[in-house]
This record gives C-alpha cells, sequence and structure tokens, in this order.
C-alpha cells in the first residue's frame, strides 16, 4: 500500500510546486475547466480573496498554503480576480469552461431539452437551457439526495 501511495502523493507535490511557472502560463493564456470538474492552482503569496466575474460560469476557493480550487459550473468564459487582504489586485486570469462532452446525452422534444449523464447507465442531469420543468425536477432530485446525503440518511427512491 505505501509503494502505491507515495507516487501518488509525489505526482500530485510535482503539480503545485511547478506553480511559478504554471501561474504565468495560465495568466498569460488563461485557465480552462471542464464544467462540474475542479482544477488546482498554488496562487502568489498574501492571496486572500478571490473574486470571479461571473459566479454562473465558475467558483473559486483559497484554501491553505495558497492553494485554489477552481470549478467550473456552466459552459462560458469569465475572469479571476485574486486580492490581498488590503484589496490590492495582485492578478487577474480569464477562466475558460468547456462543456462535458463524455457520456452527456441532450434529448430534444419539440423545442425542449433534456440532459442525461450516460456513464453507465443514463441519469437525470441538469444543463442550463434544459426545459423549465426538467430543470426544476433534476434540481430538485439532486437537492433531495446532496441533503440526504449531508443528513447521513439514504435518499428516497
Amino acid at each position: 500500500m505505501t509503494l502505491i501511495a507515495a507516487p501518488m502523493a509525489a505526482t500530485a507535490e510535482t503539480q503545485l510546486a511547478g506553480a511559478p511557472a504554471d501561474l504565468a502560463a495560465a495568466m498569460a493564456q488563461g485557465m480552462t475547466v471542464t464544467m462540474d470538474q475542479a482544477r488546482v492552482m498554488r496562487l502568489p503569496p498574501l492571496v486572500s480573496t478571490l473574486v470571479i466575474g461571473n459566479p454562473l460560469i465558475a467558483d473559486a476557493t483559497v484554501q491553505r498554503g495558497g492553494i485554489m480550487v477552481l470549478t467550473g459550473k456552466s459552459v462560458g468564459s469569465t475572469n479571476l480576480i485574486a486580492l490581498d487582504a488590503r484589496g490590492e489586485q495582485l492578478m487577474t486570469l480569464q477562466v475558460r469552461v468547456r462543456a462535458q462532452n463524455d457520456s452527456v446525452v441532450q434529448v430534444y422534444r419539440g423545442v425542449d431539452r433534456e440532459t442525461y449523464s450516460c456513464s453507465p447507465t443514463c441519469e437525470r442531469t441538469i444543463a442550463v437551457g434544459d426545459a423549465k420543468a426538467f430543470f426544476e425536477t433534476a434540481l430538485g432530485n439532486s437537492r433531495s439526495r446532496d441533503g440526504a446525503a449531508s443528513a447521513g440518511t439514504a435518499a428516497p427512491r
């Protein structure tokens, strides 16, 4: 077990160790993340606040040690600004969120659209642009499942 865990930890550390080069590249070229997934990046020293231009597209948090977790929420482009404790801007970054192309199926019924994640079986999921009734039903199911998971009980079927 130690032999398997050690290389994985070393890989994660190596990805973060190259932060200055990764940060410079991200600032110059922007950062792309897939919808409903997260990316991790080391921030410059002293970052205390992250501002997202459009929080419907992406979300970001600062973790201990200056680590940023960037999560794609919907397809699009926005900006991210890092501020220090005095409100001084330390960096700005263009963030692009791309769609999940694997295992996502969209079904059209006239002008109404439904989105399903099919890995390995198709389950309702939500995407901006889905029909209102479908979106609200899928969102309600997701909230019910999340609430049950937070409470430590099984979700009703």
